[in-house]
């Protein structure tokens, strides 16, 4: 590490002497090269390289460089403020769209999808980078499987999370992409930690580092690498190897600013002083992690540092403090968190505080949400894929000779066949089990294994279907990149959002639990949002969503989202021009039995010039969608535009 510490003393040194020299090392506008690309070709730059790109790319003349840095821009913006981030991220896919590049419109997409996994929005970052996989190059493909790995491993899915980082590495390895290779093993030695196998933790965040020096570039993933290290360290008890770790992890934070990492690694030093004993060093600790969390505008990381600072108070006895401290944290997750390995731990030390505090009843309830949420996480198929990806790697990076894979082989072949046996005896006792059961519970059985197979195979149709729905999709965003004249390029975009709209129903009822209703207000959440970011409009619209949970059969829902995406798109186009700020209003209710949808903005109403544009497709696809479903229609184009449309409540659940 001497190289990457002596560059870094380097750069800090000039910093303190106040040499600004981040605009003529990454921008030379006189230059036939006039980027040096950020974190790849360089890292001699302090935390102002923001304010140097943000500056620059305005005036390159060259797209691919414009887009190259603006993208790295909005990345680099999620490790200090994730909607500052969210602009830049909306101006390139705007860029891109009109430009018609679709490579770097799917860049951009898997910088979207990076943020939006971090603002806690896990379906939608999904759905944008499965999105980007038909428009970037292979070499993109091993950044877009890493974020893939992070949604779920965000929801606890820590199997899956493993498979993409195999997928990632395996990239690396047919591309001889050392980041890659790097990056993968980072993710191995996080799943390690968060799996309790604390020396593979270890030793997969060694490989990794020794990766990213062979690169020799310091960057967010190595400062992230050092503090997983650091935390595999913690967790076995070598507070010194660990504090090493957190402090390099530190410096590399404070010199580019990466608010994240920083609240990473003061969220584990809270850790590390409490063991110690350093209590005082806890609490400024403590302090410093949720005001970088804050900063970042990260609940997912505010959250954890109220966590750690609950556990550090639990550990000073301070019990009363400790329930305020975890309580904070849980109310800053939510119901939708979605990362129940950091919720059990919360639900877990409340429930030692509240023990510990004589309130046996909160307690009692406390541990029970962590029980729960425990068995969520730690699954006996995480731990046995995961166990089983160790077991593979090993095996292929020793297979160094002829003879040693033959050793595996006949390994391989006596387990087989011990399975085989164990597989027979095991059928036998069932057999003898099974003829042991009264003719009833045979027939329950039977019609409960019907049961199972339709419920499977419906929701591999459903899947099928939304796979098919996003192939067109992709088609037809495919084939709206090659058009210039506008009229037809919005036809294709509003067609692909209605494709999209069916397919997020199908998706709804192949991921939940009922194969034939979809709740809507979750469906409209990941509908509207998804159309204004692919207007741009996010942070100039703000949808007002205002029901409550309804399920409606299938053929009613996908009716009604179609009907709601014409809505919405028109709501964009013509209520807000020159990128003025509004609200858009959607509510679906029930009253006595008539279903009730209703649309309005604060726009500018429906204008003369609009009324002509809104006589084509989109209106008359609304007109016979109403009448499909045997509804009638109010428009009010007064204040804003309103439409009010009622159906018979005959399929609503």
């Amino acid at each position: 590490m001497s190289i990457i510490y002596q560059k870094i003393g380097y750069a800090v040194l000039l910093s303190f002497l106040g040499l600004g020299f981040s605009f003529g090392q990454i921008v030379d506008l006189e230059s036939d090269h006039p980027y040096k690309k950020v974190f790849v070709e360089t890292d001699n730059f302090g935390a102002s390289y923001l304010d140097t790109l943000e500056q620059g790319y305005p005036k390159i003349k060259t797209d691919s460089v414009k887009f190259s840095m603006l993208n790295d821009l909005a990345y680099y913006w999620h490790t200090r403020n994730l909607n500052t981030a969210m602009t830049f991220t909306n101006k390139g896919l705007k860029l891109t769209t009109v430009n018609g590049d679709t490579l770097w419109h799917g860049r951009f997409q898997i910088t979207q999808g990076a943020i939006l996994l971090r603002m806690e929005k896990l379906d939608s970052a999904q759905i944008v980078l499965e999105l980007a996989k038909a428009k970037v190059m292979q070499s993109d493909l091993a950044f877009l499987n890493t974020q893939l790995g992070y949604v779920y491993e965000r929801r606890g899915q820590l199997d899956k999370a493993a498979d993409y980082a195999i997928i990632s590495l395996d990239l690396g390895e047919k591309l001889n992409d050392i980041k890659a290779k790097a990056m993968a093993f980072s993710d191995l030695s996080n799943l390690f930690w968060k799996q309790g196998k604390f020396e593979s933790g270890v030793e997969y965040g060694l490989r990794s580092l020794k990766l990213f020096e062979t690169w020799g570039i310091t960057d967010l993933d190595y400062g992230f690498t050092l503090y997983i290290t650091g935390n595999n360290y913690l967790a076995l008890k070598n507070y010194k190897e660990a504090r090493r770790y957190y402090e390099h992890s530190n410096i590399i934070g404070e010199r580019y600013g990466f608010y994240n990492n920083l609240s990473d690694v003061y969220i584990s030093l809270v850790d590390l002083y409490s063991y110690l004993g350093e209590f005082e060093n806890a609490s400024e600790a403590g302090r410093n992690a949720v005001k970088y969390a804050e900063l970042l505008e990260n609940n997912f990381m505010v959250m954890r540092s109220w966590l750690a600072i609950g556990k550090m108070q639990n550990k000073r006895e301070n019990y009363s403090k400790a329930i305020e401290g975890l309580k904070k944290s849980i109310t800053i997750a939510t119901d939708d968190f979605g990362d129940a390995y950091y919720l059990s731990d919360a639900y877990k030390e409340l429930a030692n505080a509240y023990a510990r505090n004589t309130d046996y009843e909160n307690a009692y309830s406390a541990f029970s949400k962590y029980d729960s949420l425990k068995n969520e996480v730690f699954t006996a198929e995480a731990d046995h894929r995961i166990s089983q990806l160790r077991t593979e790697f090993d095996l292929a990076k020793k297979e160094g000779t002829i003879e040693l894979q033959e050793i595996q082989i006949k390994k391989q072949q006596t387990r087989q066949q011990l399975i085989i046996i164990i597989t027979v005896l095991l059928l036998l006792l069932l057999l003898l089990a099974y003829k042991a059961i009264s003719n009833n519970v045979k027939k329950n059985k039977l019609l409960q294994k019907k049961n199972s197979e339709k419920e499977f195979l419906l929701k591999e149709i459903h899947h099928r279907v939304k796979n098919n729905l996003e192939i067109v999709s992709s088609l037809l965003s495919l084939q709206a990149s090659l058009i210039v004249d506008p009229d037809i390029l919005d036809v294709m975009e509003q067609s692909q959002h209605r494709v999209h709209s069916m397919g997020m129903i199908h998706q709804k009822l192949y991921l939940g639990e009922k194969l034939a209703t979809v709740e809507m207000k979750d469906y409209f959440n990941n509908l509207t949002d998804y159309i204004v970011h692919s207007y741009g409009k996010n942070n100039k619209v703000t949808i007002d969503l205002e029901m409550k949970e309804l399920e409606l059969d299938v053929d009613m829902a996908i009716p009604i989202g179609l009907i709601v995406n014409e809505l919405i798109t028109n709501s964009l186009k013509y209520a807000f021009p020159e990128e003025r700020n509004g609200v858009i209003h959607l509510a679906l209710k029930l009253n006595g039995n008539l279903l009730v949808l209703e649309v309005n903005d604060n726009g500018i109403g429906m204008q003369s010039e609009n009324l002509v544009r809104e006589t084509g497709f989109g209106t008359h696809l609304v007109d016979l969608l109403v009448k499909q479903l045997d509804g009638k229609m109010i428009l009010v184009t007064d204040q804003g535009t309103s439409v009010c449309i009622e159906f018979q409540n005959t399929k609503a659940a």
